[in-house]
């Protein structure tokens, strides 16, 4: 079920709420259990079917750290960790690789037809984190129960963020519901569920009627003119961003109200003013994995230069594959490769750049790439980009007024976490926010209902 649904704000999550107090005042024990039931229950609202899916997944790679811990061969680590991945690019990338294939003459495989599981790409990279610090000795043993919660807990399975075992497994010990500031976390919770709400509903889904008119044109073969062109690019720019920060805004809000403190995902990544600053910024959770578990071992700024950008290239490009099964993901995650290993290199020359022009090289640098995300294929994305430089037809005028508000908001800040903690309580707050929680519900009626952006990956 979507966070911004009526079955979920209305049904599951009261009555999550319900049971989980009733369980903390009764019998506190059953917490964590419940969690989990809760989780299962939510992921399989959606399908059913990948119930059995995640549930072997936890289960056997807990199984496997079992026997690593007793065996303390490395092997089952490493084969474990290989299963996990095969898995993932069955259900995800096996169709791109036999289209891959069959650019070859001669060949012509079939291309499989598999329906992606909700999450799966977040629930490996737990699996990965957990058993590749396992490996290390740096990660303890836990029950089955906290190890399914630590995969699975509903907040955070399908759309991150990323959490580490070490950010999370030692607040299931804690007992949230006896702390002086309980009362003000479940506040805090029920305020960035609603940011996240407006966040996603007013602003995003508002922003997808200026993008996807203009990039199905493309896809269909029709030219941009200039002004859908920015309007598109522009327009998506924010609509991800607005997507994006705001499920994480309404994940973050809603393991508060469950007495869990999940990691923040964004800090104003469009004031960055240089790429490693945007990615320091833009999904960090991501940017965390693929520093530590990929870049890293890669080789990384340990041995020479030539290394150093031979593992950024490597790990963005891969970071690109991660996000979607299509070369124009790769494309651009290649592209941020390159623009990474260029910004290194001008950092090793020690030459400076005025924050101001740093800040739109890195905007104009991203909006750009962003056309290759979004965009259905190369021809789409060419034609967008003809349209920007001015090479498409006369169009119709460019749509500004919610693109403005959305870079005023975005650029501004602050984050919703910090608003959050910066507000002081007050009655006319709490009702300002409940209205803006009815009008939101109001507006989930109406057809602009759009899933998560990042649900597809």
């Amino acid at each position: 079920m979507l966070f911004n649904s009526f079955i979920f704000l209305l049904a599951f999550l009261p009555a999550a709420l319900a049971l989980h107090a009733l369980v903390v005042r009764y019998r506190p024990e059953w917490r964590l259990p419940l969690l989990l039931a809760l989780s299962f229950v939510f992921y399989g609202y959606w399908d059913w079917r990948f119930l059995p899916l995640l549930a072997s997944s936890i289960l056997l790679n807990w199984l496997i750290a079992e026997l690593f811990r007793r065996s303390h061969r490395a092997v089952l680590i490493t084969a474990a960790i290989a299963a996990n991945l095969a898995v993932l690019g069955l259900f995800k990338y096996a169709g791109f690789f036999a289209d891959l294939l069959n650019l070859a003459p001669g060949l012509s495989l079939p291309r499989p037809e598999l329906a992606l599981p909700l999450g799966i790409s977040f629930f490996t990279f737990h699996h990965i984190m957990y058993l590749t610090d396992l490996r290390a000795g740096k990660a303890p043993r836990y029950n089955l129960v906290r190890y399914g919660l630590y995969i699975a807990f509903f907040p955070q399975v399908l759309a991150g963020p990323l959490v580490r075992w070490s950010e999370i497994m030692h607040q299931l010990d804690e007992r949230p519901w006896l702390q002086r500031d309980r009362y003000e976390r479940f506040a805090r919770g029920l305020m960035l569920l609603v940011i996240g709400l407006v966040k996603k509903v007013a602003i995003g889904d508002e922003l997808a009627g200026y993008v996807n008119p203009v990039f199905d044109a493309a896809a269909q073969g029709a030219p941009v003119a200039a002004g859908a062109a920015w309007q598109a690019t522009l327009g998506f720019t924010f609509q991800i961003y607005f997507d994006f920060s705001g499920y994480t805004d309404m994940a973050l809000g809603i393991a508060l109200l469950f007495g869990v403190v999940l990691p923040q995902n964004f800090q104003v990544p469009y004031r960055a003013t240089s790429l490693q600053d945007f990615w320091r910024r833009w999904h960090m959770t991501l940017s965390r994995f693929l520093r530590d578990y990929l870049y890293i071992p890669l080789g990384g700024n340990r041995h020479g230069l030539a290394v150093q950008v031979g593992a950024l290239l490597a790990t963005m490009t891969l970071g690109g594959l991660w996000h979607g099964a299509g070369l124009t993901f790769v494309a651009w995650g290649l592209a941020h490769g390159l623009g990474l290993a260029a910004g290194l290199l001008w950092r090793r020359a020690k030459l400076w750049m005025p924050p101001l022009v740093g800040w739109g090289c890195t905007f104009l640098f991203v909006i750009m790439t962003w056309v290759l995300f979004r965009a259905t294929s190369f021809d789409a994305a060419l034609r967008v980009y003809a349209g920007l430089l001015g090479l498409g037809p006369e169009g119709d005028a460019f749509k500004w007024r919610m693109i403005a508000i959305a870079a005023l908001i975005s650029l501004a800040g602050p984050t919703a976490w910090e608003l959050v903690h910066r507000i002081r309580p007050r009655p006319w707050i709490a009702a300002l926010f409940a209205v803006a929680f009815v009008l939101i519900l109001f507006k989930l009626g109406d057809e602009t209902n759009y899933e998560f952006i990042y649900f597809q990956f």
